[in-house]
């Protein structure tokens, strides 16, 4: 268990799993970087963020929830989260939603983080959430996201990783991807291809000359 004062931003899941060198940039460093990505994404949470809900029969919708784990150490805001009830009378059933700008994607980043506000929820109502949701802008469909035990483990890894890499202090080194790197908003501070470069020369004179005439 972790206390109040070691919460990360839940946030900081995407981040870790998207390339940890651009986490601790962000969450080590404190450094940011804004481009046309970030940018919508922005604007799209801020549409959602608005607070408040709404409600209809057997549906109630909650905006902007505020959400922690003692647990996974994590604290964040759940963009909608609908509390559902089946039958008149019966419990309100948590359901997350999650909005992000573009399509689905590759890897589990955006179902880690969804299923990490499912867990927040889990531990703050002393309930068990089985599904949520991500809505993605450009499709403008759901895409249903089931929180089995394999999904649930790899958000716990992925917290204590986060956890990890804060706790150490250090920013990995620069590893360039152009699948990743070209459409990351902080390639003009990370400069990969040029900190590859720069690790090239130096391994090489360390091998020809020894690390001591290469200090």
């Amino acid at each position: 268990m972790y206390s109040e004062d070691e919460l990360l931003p839940l946030s900081g899941l995407q981040h870790l799993l998207y390339c940890e060198r651009q986490c601790a940039l962000i969450h080590v460093e404190g450094q940011w970087g804004e481009n046309r990505y970030t940018a919508e994404g922005r604007l799209a949470h801020e549409r959602v963020h608005g607070g408040g809900g709404h409600s209809a029969p057997g549906l109630r919708t909650a905006f902007s929830l505020h959400l922690r784990s003692l647990a996974l150490g994590l604290s964040g805001v759940a963009d909608v989260v609908e509390f559902r009830q089946d039958t008149p009378g019966g419990p309100w059933r948590p359901f997350p939603v999650e909005h992000k700008r573009g399509r689905p994607k590759h890897g589990d980043a955006d179902r880690v983080q969804l299923c990490a506000q499912a867990m927040c929820l889990e531990e703050m109502l002393g309930v068990e959430i089985n599904a949520g949701a991500l809505f993605y802008g450009q499709t403008r469909r759901r895409q249903d996201v089931a929180f089995d035990m394999s999904l649930r483990e790899t958000t716990a890894g992925a917290a204590r990783r986060f956890h990890e890499l804060l706790d150490r202090g250090e920013t990995p080194p620069a590893r360039y991807d152009s699948a990743l790197c070209d459409a990351c908003s902080l390639l003009p501070l990370c400069q990969p291809r040029a900190a590859a470069r720069r690790g090239g020369v130096e391994s090489y004179l360390a091998s020809v000359l020894g690390p001591e005439e290469n200090a």
